[in-house]
Formats: C-alpha cells, structure tokens, sequence
C-alpha cells in the first residue's frame, strides 16, 4: 500500500537541481550559458520562450527562428551541490561564479556568446 503522507513529504523535501546550462548552436560556435537555480525549469522556458518567440535575447531569438530547433542543444553543463549540513540557503554567488568559469572555459575552446 502507498503511504500518501509520506510520499507528500518526500516530494516537499525534494530540491531542484541547481547549476549552469547552456543553450548552444549545433551548426556554429555559439552559446548562451545560464546559471539556474532550478535547471529542469530554466531549460524548459528556454524551449517554450525559443519556441514562441518571446526570449529576451535577439540574437538568440533571431538564429532559433532562422535555423530551427534541431539546431540547437539545450543541456547541463555542471550540477552545484547543496551543503550538506543544510544551512546555507542563498546560492546565487555560487552559480554567477559557477557561470563566469563556464563561460571562461568556453571561450578559451573558441566558443562565441549570443549578446543581448
């Protein structure tokens, strides 16, 4: 039998997965990297915003409609895990500087960024 209260909990203790994502052009070398505090939400609104055309960045609204989807990949670049001990609640410095080393690291592979 399922225990329903008990599974109500779990799903309340359940945390997103936070980090950085990158939207990416499969046919170029270009990328929007995105630091996320919830990165299943980030990436899916990346798709539904690219889709109907409503992204706030141009460039990358622009290539999306000129190209297509299929020319796109939209993935995790790196996973930050929570502390352990649980106290620490703000991770937004973590993940701009997860961000900023992610887009160092690219662009020292020759990789270019879609600009606002």
């Amino acid at each position: 039998m399922v225990d329903k209260k008990k599974l109500k909990e779990q799903y309340r203790n359940t945390r997103p997965e936070m980090g950085v994502c990158i939207v990416k052009s499969n046919s170029g070398n270009t990328c929007l990297v995105q630091e996320s505090k919830d990165l299943k939400s980030t990436m899916n609104r990346f798709r539904f915003q690219l889709d109907f055309g409503s992204l706030s960045n141009r460039e990358l609204q622009a290539a999306w409609k000129r190209d297509g989807a299929s020319a796109f990949t939209i993935e995790v670049l790196e996973i930050l895990p929570y502390d352990e001990d649980e106290s620490k609640v703000d991770y937004r410095e973590e993940l701009e500087i997860l961000k900023v080393i992610w887009e160092e690291r690219l662009a020292d592979s020759g990789m270019e960024f879609y600009r606002r």
